[in-house]
């Protein structure tokens, strides 16, 4: 496994697994809990350099143990050491089989005769992997038209129209359970001045970062003019 993920791999994707954690279980708030308590840096500090002393002392006994061995020892160790995984054999033959090149003892091959300058050409095929995804976006086209145009499944505009009078009709049912609910139809004119003053708290606290204080607008809409959408009147 060692083999498999060298170490300057393996240290940060443990360190970053462990830093992720700790911020996941530390509720720290909208800062990193690194910043917002510095015990957590702390022990970041320490993992890390637990990881690569860790590292270091491996590195160290594997050294130790390659130099006890004997020549024979040493050549199975080197031998074992570089072998690649076979995932990686695996890997490596797909992908030599997608891109269909040939190797540079196999150019001469597929050299064309003519020359320009000097400047020879191969005669390379189509990468299997094109050739494939173009076959693929074929099929796919085929499916597309019969299904949206000879057996006239729903379109875009008729999947909207769908979720729109669901989106509707969930609107209608929230209505008849949400208490307190205000909107055009249900808003009604409050002069009591209790209801005032409530009002202004309500707005000093919510509305006044954006409508300023007088209600003026500045992020949010002027809401002392004339020209409202529900046309200004209750």
């Amino acid at each position: 496994m060692r083999n498999l993920i060298p170490s300057w791999v393996r240290v940060p994707l443990i360190f970053f697994a462990i830093f992720g954690l700790t911020e996941y279980v530390i509720d720290s708030g909208e800062k990193p809990a690194f910043i917002e308590n510095p015990l957590v840096l702390l022990f970041l500090v320490l993992v890390l350099l637990v990881l690569v002393a860790i590292e270091g002392i491996v590195s160290s006994l594997d050294n130790i143990l390659y130099q006890s061995l004997d020549e024979e020892g040493k050549a199975r160790y080197v031998a074992a050491k570089t072998k690649s995984p076979k995932l990686f054999v695996w890997v490596k033959d797909a992908y030599k089989k997608l891109a269909g090149g040939k190797s540079i003892e196999e150019e001469h091959e597929i050299i064309l005769d003519h020359n320009y300058d000097g400047i020879r050409e191969l005669d390379n095929s189509l990468p299997p992997w094109w050739l494939y995804g173009f076959y693929a976006s074929i099929v796919f086209a085929i499916v597309y038209l019969l299904r949206y145009h000879v057996f006239d499944a729903p379109g875009q505009f008729k999947e909207l129209e769908t979720e729109y009078a669901i989106a509707q009709k969930e609107i209608e049912e929230y209505k008849k359970t949400a208490k307190d609910l205000v909107d055009f139809e249900t808003v009604t004119v409050l002069t009591d001045a209790a209801d005032l003053a409530n009002g202004k708290k309500i707005f000093e606290a919510n509305c006044v970062a954006c409508h300023k204080v007088d209600g003026g607008g500045g992020i949010g809409p002027n809401l002392t003019d004339h020209y409202w959408i529900l046309g200004g009147g209750i």
